[in-house]
């Protein structure tokens, strides 16, 4: 099983396939608006409204799952991150990342991916609070907070994964290469 064999939920309920997006260089991210890393929006923007032409896309799967930093409906979230940062890239409906009741599409990732570490400032902040969560956090895939990123190829490849804490400079020059 690959990436363009699972079948994603559109904000309206639509199911969309991921083989729509074949033949893109994806970035995929979940999201929170009550999040410290929520400005990472901006960055985000700026990335796609850069390469999107170039065949980049950015899914965005907002999700709750982490101090119910986004509690809000489907449209409550779209309205807040197209009215505060202005997004354009699809966002999808809010999903469990971890657990049992997550979408087959982030058990897919996470089984095929390993934690990266948390660093800087954020990533000493992170590290007790993941810790409370899963003791064992460095020794699996979870999705440990909001914005963890995973980089995918045109064919459809898990290139890269990104934790919350590492740079957007570092994300920027990983999907440029890929590109």
């Amino acid at each position: 099983m690959g990436i363009y064999d699972f079948t994603i939920k559109a904000q309206d309920g639509s199911e969309v396939r991921m083989s729509e997006f074949a033949g893109k260089t994806l970035l995929i991210v979940n999201t929170a608006t009550g999040c410290g890393f929520t400005p990472q929006y901006d960055e985000l923007q700026d990335l796609y409204e850069l390469h999107q032409k170039d065949g980049l896309e950015i899914l965005d799967f907002p999700c709750n799952q982490f101090r119910e930093q986004a509690p809000g409906s489907d449209e409550e979230i779209h309205s807040f991150c197209t009215g505060r940062y202005g997004i354009t890239f699809p966002q999808f409906s809010k999903i469990d990342v971890n657990g049992e009741h997550a979408i087959p599409l982030y058990k897919y990732l996470t089984e095929n991916t390993s934690f990266g570490g948390f660093s800087g400032p954020m990533g000493l902040v992170l590290k007790p609070i993941v810790k409370k969560m899963d003791k064992d956090y460095k020794n699996n895939g979870r999705i440990k907070w909001n914005f963890t990123k995973f980089l995918i190829s045109r064919e459809g490849e898990i290139l890269a994964r990104f934790e919350p804490t590492d740079s957007m400079d570092k994300v920027k020059e990983k999907v440029e290469e890929a590109l």
